[in-house]
């Protein structure tokens, strides 16, 4: 899905390339601070323009600039696979003296190297089309022009690239923040797990039959699961209830809610997974989906979550595990380092770094860097 990732000028990466080339799944690695968190946040900017947010100014903030450095525009710019076309998307920041908002210097959108549309400041221009001239027009030099642009002969593209920024799935749960309670249907979950419940409400009101998928992950890590049921609590809102069962007789109810937080994860884990087969091919980023397991769970969970994507979209996790470390080959590892707060971000694949014995060991003694 994500062959190129382009970051300059945001909080600690700058001149920051990250090139997964595809890759179903990769790992990235790094102590602490050393800016695997930004990297989701960077692209959390990104899904936040495909679901429809059109001013910089709730985009960015004069804070997120590396060091403070307001003279220099941020950039992002990534390159995708859909389908059979390429998509590079890219976006220059500036913030001039006297400018509380950040106003848009560049924007582009190209799909298989044929230009879409190209913007400097607030004027946009398209390529001739469809016997028609080279269309130019003006626009706020505060909002995205991708989200404004209608035009029929590009529109399929327009609407296919829009939607898979707007259904990228970041995730950083907090599985205190996760009640199962749901008063809506979404097929946008939020990082920390908050609309969870609306997120499997979604999930099961447009594609029932995930459940039978949802189901067959979990009762492989709780294998004392019967069902789940979403259980109306008020006229338009319902709670998620779990059943557990042992033979012959024994059964306990449980709500969401007291369910333990790895097994939260779990059920974060079974969604994403059915999500993926039902809407996919998603783009799924995962903050270190092992923090809430046990050293037992944690090598089949992160085998689990390779498997669900080895047959389409792309899931990137981080972690400190060694267990799931040691899941991911060094093709598919990529080493972030950060030598001081001063200094940024730094990122290389595993494979080209010189590891003497053993990974874990080396990570242990801190003398791994990038």
């Amino acid at each position: 899905m994500i062959e190129r990732l382009y970051i300059h000028n945001f909080r600690c990466l700058e001149n920051f390339e990250f090139k997964p080339g595809g890759a179903p799944s990769v790992l990235l690695i790094g102590k602490n601070g050393s800016g695997k968190s930004t990297l989701a946040k960077a692209l959390n900017v990104l899904q936040r323009i495909g679901r429809g947010v059109t001013r910089t100014g709730e985009l960015v903030k004069p804070a997120d600039c590396a060091k403070g450095r307001k003279d220099v525009p941020m950039r992002f710019s990534i390159e995708v696979r859909l389908g059979n076309c390429r998509y590079v998307y890219t976006l220059a920041l500036e913030l001039p003296d006297r400018f509380k908002e950040f106003r848009v210097l560049e924007e582009s959108l190209h799909v298989d190297g044929h230009e879409i549309y190209t913007r400097h400041q607030a004027q946009v221009s398209m390529p001739p089309r469809a016997n028609k001239n080279e269309a130019q027009f003006s626009i706020d030099w505060h909002v995205i022009a991708l989200n404004v642009i209608q035009e029929p002969v590009f529109s399929d593209m327009l609407s296919t690239f829009r939607q898979w920024l707007a259904g990228m799935v970041l995730l950083a749960p907090v599985p205190s923040m996760m009640t199962g309670d749901s008063t809506d249907e979404s097929l946008q979950p939020l990082a920390d797990g908050g609309n969870f419940g609306d997120w499997i409400a979604g999930l099961l009101a447009q594609y029932p039959a995930a459940y039978n998928d949802i189901v067959s992950y979990l009762r492989d890590v709780l294998p004392d699961l019967h069902q789940f049921r979403n259980v109306p609590t008020g006229r338009d809102a319902k709670t998620l209830v779990v059943d557990f069962r042992v033979p012959p007789a024994s059964q306990l109810e449980l709500n969401f809610e007291v369910l333990s937080d790895g097994e939260k994860c779990f059920f974060v884990g079974a969604v994403l997974i059915a999500a993926n087969k039902a809407y996919g091919p998603l783009l799924a980023f995962w903050d270190e989906p092992d923090s809430h397991l046990s050293m037992a769970e944690v090598r089949q969970f992160a085998m689990a979550l390779r498997r669900a994507f080895d047959e389409g979209g792309q899931v990137i996790i981080t972690s400190h595990n060694a267990e799931t470390i040691r899941s991911f080959s060094n093709d598919n590892t990529w080493v972030l380092d950060r030598l001081s707060h001063l200094e940024p971000s730094s990122i290389r694949p595993l494979a080209d770094l010189q590891v003497r014995g053993d990974l874990i060991q080396t990570l242990l003694s801190g003398e791994l860097t990038s």
